[in-house]
């Protein structure tokens, strides 16, 4: 069993121990995913001076969607305990805020990249890159604990693409398991669909089992009662993809806020590490 650096929870948004920094920091355009423009290092409107968001439990009614669909991964506490050591930007210096609100960004994608990196420890598949992945595990977490200097200052596309190295790897491992799964015209077809424009996309009962789907743009695309069993969605944008009936069952590198920002209900098949949005419908 790999050696854990991280926990679980330390990789999911916990806003009772951050100060609303993507609140702040990220800044966001009138659209159909924000009912208000805000340029970053601006707090929001709806920020309150507990650092929780006034409007909560109503952000999809008032026209804030996109604030359903974001995970900061557990960046907001990392960067708000750990990396100011839970000194707040309200009534520091300008400095103090503009840096914190500098490196949260950077945090959050390492802190992205330590989602993939513990899932595909997790894939028995992957077993033969499973040195290498803990070693950048343990390389990504130390990463997260430098000083705001240090962080402001790291390249941290540069590290993306040394980790995505062995993401893609172990893509190739898990997806060459499940091709060889099933017979007939049932055997799964793997296909390598990376970056492909599929907005819109009539994919009604498509077999994407083992498909490498990695960036891929999904937008809108019909996807109700598509195999997805053992399919590559790292980086896939699902936004109001339908997910109705589909069977996601060990799809991988799929995040919590890609699946929010799609539809479903309650006959798509998830993998364990997500759970079925709240708003989704009630029947499938």
């Amino acid at each position: 069993m790999p050696e854990k650096t991280t926990d679980p929870a330390d990789l999911r948004g916990d806003c009772a121990q951050c100060f609303g920094l993507c609140c702040v920091a990220l800044p966001f355009a009138r659209s159909a995913d924000f009912a208000a423009d805000k340029p970053a290092g601006t707090p929001c409107s709806n920020l309150r001076d507990d650092h929780r968001c006034g409007i909560h439990a109503r952000l999809r009614q008032q026209g804030f969607t996109g604030c359903t669909v974001y995970d900061c991964f557990g960046a907001g506490q990392k960067v708000s305990q750990v990396t100011f050591g839970g000194r707040d930007w309200r009534g520091a210096p300008k400095e103090h805020a503009r840096r914190m609100f500098d490196v949260f960004p950077v945090v959050r994608q390492l802190h992205e990249l330590l989602c993939y990196l513990t899932e595909a420890l997790g894939l028995s598949a992957a077993a033969p890159v499973h040195p290498e992945l803990r070693e950048a595990l343990e390389h990504t977490e130390r990463l997260t604990r430098q000083s705001p200097e240090e962080l402001a200052a790291l390249d941290v596309a540069a590290h993306r693409q040394e980790v995505n190295v062995l993401l893609l790897r172990t893509s190739e491992l898990v997806r060459a398991g499940a091709t060889g799964k099933g017979n007939g015209k049932r055997k799964a077809k793997g296909k390598d669909r990376r970056g492909a424009d599929l907005i819109g996309a009539r994919l009604r009962g498509a077999d994407l089992r083992g498909a490498s789907l990695r960036g891929a743009c999904l937008i809108a695309a019909d996807l109700t009662g598509a195999d997805l069993r053992d399919a590559d969605l790292i980086g896939a944008d699902l936004r109001d993809a339908d997910l109705t009936d589909a069977d996601l069952t060990g799809a991988f590198f799929l995040t919590q806020p890609q699946v929010n920002s799609a539809r479903g209900g309650a006959g798509t098949r998830l993998p364990v590490s997500v759970t079925r949005p709240a708003h989704w419908a009630a029947a499938g």
